[in-house]
């Protein structure tokens, strides 16, 4: 043998420090990535938890079921009782309920009830102006949570005030009730009177 070949028995291989062996190597990222799997897995399960919770708090809030009644008109003029109520009047006033029962509607907040099948017995009774509360009962009666009901009172042919009242069908209790105070306009204007009312008063609470 010679010294070359002795010299070269002597030589231990080894693998620079800080470099594992391949097999080692896909060993550790075997178990890396089984850790991380572990570890997605319990974060998915807690994101599927939280969502659990919450989402029944997440769910719409239950609405309101609402009877608007046909707003009046009062006609407070120099010329009421005498002049009586024309075309004009009877399709603003319409209008104007119209508009309350759209913008409850749209509020989200509301679900209405139609009045039309106790409407014979708002006229028997006198109107709502007259009938000392009846909108109440007849709320319940419908299955109504609460009744709405609008007076336009005409102080002369180009000033008018409204007044919106908002009542408990189960105990007749008042819940709002709310004024515009003078406003400038003939019949026309009526319908944004109540947008106005609807808008700053109403619906501004929750």
């Amino acid at each position: 043998m010679t010294a070359l070949e002795r010299h070269d028995r002597g030589i231990h291989r080894s693998e620079p420090e800080g470099i594992a062996h391949p097999l080692e190597a896909h060993g550790k990222i075997d178990r890396l990535s089984a850790s991380a799997r572990r570890v997605l897995a319990a974060s998915a399960a807690v994101a599927l938890s939280v969502f659990a919770i919450q989402s029944p708090e997440a769910a719409d809030p239950v609405q309101v079921k609402i009877a608007v009644f046909d707003f009046e008109l009062n006609d407070a003029s120099a010329g009421g009782g005498i002049i009586g109520p024309d075309s004009i009047d009877t399709e603003n006033l319409g209008k104007s309920t119209e508009e309350a029962r759209r913008m409850l509607s749209a509020s989200g907040r509301y679900s209405i009830i139609d009045t039309g099948s106790v409407a014979g017995e708002v006229i028997s009774a006198g109107g709502i102006q007259h009938c000392n509360g009846c909108d109440g009962p007849l709320a319940k009666k419908l299955g109504a949570d609460q009744s709405m009901v609008g007076i336009l009172t005409r102080v002369n042919r180009t000033e008018f005030t409204l007044q919106i009242l908002v009542r408990d069908a189960q105990t007749g209790a008042v819940v709002s009730n709310n004024f515009t105070g003078l406003r400038m306009g003939a019949n026309y204007a009526w319908p944004r009177g109540v947008k106005w009312l609807m808008e700053n008063r109403v619906l501004s609470t929750p």
